[in-house]
């Protein structure tokens, strides 16, 4: 069965914010600057909050 562009998109978003937590509290841990890491997750749960809310617009229950 073929997987829905958006289904992949939301996978792949939801993959890389849980990579980029973990490089955060892996440089929280060496206590490094994690600014850069923390925007580009807030970016990446911003860009996947708007693609859930089309998602489920676009595919009323």
């Amino acid at each position: 069965m073929e997987e829905d562009p958006d289904t992949c998109r939301i996978l792949k978003l939801r993959a890389e914010i849980l990579e980029l937590g973990s490089a955060i509290r892996q440089l929280q841990r060496e206590g490094l600057d994690d600014a850069a890491a923390q925007l580009l997750i807030a970016r990446k749960r911003a860009q996947l909050e708007h693609l859930v809310k089309a998602n489920a617009v676009g595919r009323p229950l």
